[in-house]
């Protein structure tokens, strides 16, 4: 499928589906990295769902691609730029609804996976707009409230589903961080699925195995 000039860079594999819109799953990678990353998942992700792949819009010197700048300052200590971050939720949420649009995929059945700061965005588009995000899997990230849009508590999060996975020795991202944010999930009411691996900041088979099953469950299909 030849992919459409939208408000990120993107690749897509296109659903198996025919008839009628198919859900779509947006893949968010991480820090430094870009949308070809998460896209080697594709092949191997429920073929179902149509999965397009962005590409974070800050670039990186000499390469590489971030949602939102991470500073190491000597004075500062290492701290995120929140401003950038919200600038990229609200990208994000532009992009999704081109997408679907453009693609003629289901605007009721949208999907977000991300991997560390792509789930940072993942969690931020998710938990401040509910109503537009079906299922959310969150690899080796957490949730930074300093990024959720205003009067997030106060949205109806009953429908959402996550599946929240975390490497025990993870060494960029504490678990600890991960293990606080499914106590929050919990503490919101919301329905998900946490799963530690022998790992670091990565993706084991195992884990690529786990989340890929949930999500051929939770399809809606």
């Amino acid at each position: 499928m030849t992919t459409a000039q939208l408000s990120l860079e993107h690749l897509i594999r296109p659903s198996d589906i025919t008839e009628g819109k198919a859900p779509v799953l947006f893949l968010f990678h991480g820090y430094g990295s870009n949308e070809e990353d998460l896209f080697s998942f594709a092949e191997e992700l429920p073929s179902s769902y149509c999965v397009i792949a962005a590409r974070a819009p800050y670039t990186l010197q000499p390469f590489g691609c971030a949602w939102y700048a991470i500073n190491f300052e000597a004075s500062k200590g290492k701290w995120s730029d929140h401003e950038q971050a919200k600038a990229s939720r609200e990208l994000i949420v532009r992009f999704m609804e081109e997408a679907c649009e453009t693609y003629h995929l289901d605007e009721k059945n949208v999907n977000l996976l991300g991997f560390s700061q792509g789930t940072v965005l993942s969690y931020a588009v998710a938990l401040s707009y509910p109503e537009k995000i079906r299922n959310v899997v969150a690899l080796s990230g957490y949730i930074d409230e300093s990024v959720l849009a205003e009067g997030y508590q106060q949205k109806d999060h009953s429908h959402l589903r996550l599946y929240v996975s975390h490497g025990q020795m993870d060494m960029v991202i504490p678990p600890e961080w991960a293990q606080k944010s499914s106590e929050l999930l919990g503490e919101m009411g919301i329905d998900h699925t946490y799963e530690e691996f022998p790992v670091g900041h990565g993706v084991s088979p195992a884990n690529f195995r786990s989340f890929s099953q949930w999500l051929s469950d939770h399809s809606g299909v």
